[in-house]
């Protein structure tokens, strides 16, 4: 019996060697092709969509996003991802090009809780408005991710990226920095995830899996209009003061 087994356990443990192996292998050539794929220059002449949407979360893409609007670039911008305590007055002290655009242009979305969440919520806000082609503004490394879960949730829109680049993520340089690798191989392993997930579910809005892999629903159970500064200014208005 022990003389059977031997041969076997010999077996399974060179085939489970040569498995990890191969494993390593793909999803090392996996990540190097991800990151040579990566944008390191901006387009100077995008062209012109229905609108454009922007993810929070990166330095300058709010900034590139007006900046397209006010180039006719789209008729309409929404920004998905706003901290609940971000007003529109601060984003126009953040990016005073945008002021008046802010006043007719701009949507927020304060609901989105990760880039699953700004899918569902570009969505919602792409029906409402009968769009058919986004511009899509992030940050080149996260650029990948996010047209993967738009193009999951909205298979009939035309997207055309627009990726952000910064002097602080050298992609070009993936294999040789620190800081790039470290930023680059998370965001890699979330695009396998959400690479498999998207086979798995057909709608982002239903997804079991978003709850698991995010810990928690990808967009805020709070309706839209009850979120944001102007909301809480709003709702200390209607309450009447102490003693009145």
């Amino acid at each position: 019996m022990t003389t059977l087994a031997s041969p076997r356990r010999r077996w399974f443990r060179t085939f489970l060697l040569w498995s990890c192996l191969i494993g390593g292998f793909a999803v090392a050539a996996g990540y190097a092709r991800f990151a040579t794929g990566l944008s390191v220059t901006e387009s100077r002449s995008p062209p012109r969509t229905d609108a454009i949407v922007v993810v929070t979360g990166g330095a300058q893409r709010v900034g590139d996003a007006v900046s397209l609007l006010n180039a006719e670039r789209g008729r309409r911008l929404l920004i998905s991802g706003v901290n609940e305590k971000t007003s529109r007055e601060e984003l126009a002290k953040l990016n005073p090009s945008a002021r008046e655009a802010l006043t007719c242009c701009v949507d927020l979305d304060y609901r989105a809780r990760n880039t699953i969440g700004n899918a569902i919520e570009t969505r919602r806000w792409v029906r409402r408005h009968d769009f058919r082609s986004l511009l899509v503004v992030t940050s080149n490394y996260h650029m990948p991710r996010t047209l993967l879960e738009l193009r999951h949730a909205m298979p009939g829109v035309r997207f055309v990226p627009h990726p952000v680049v910064t002097d602080q993520v050298d992609v070009a340089g993936w294999w040789r920095d620190w800081h790039a690798i470290r930023l680059l191989v998370p965001e890699y392993l979330k695009y396998l995830i959400a690479a498999v997930r998207s086979k798995l579910e057909t709608d982002p809005e239903t997804s079991r899996l978003s709850v698991i892999i995010g810990g928690r629903k990808p967009v805020s159970p709070k309706p839209g209009e009850l979120l944001g500064p102007e909301h809480d200014k709003r709702s200390r208005a209607a309450t009447p003061l102490r003693g009145a």
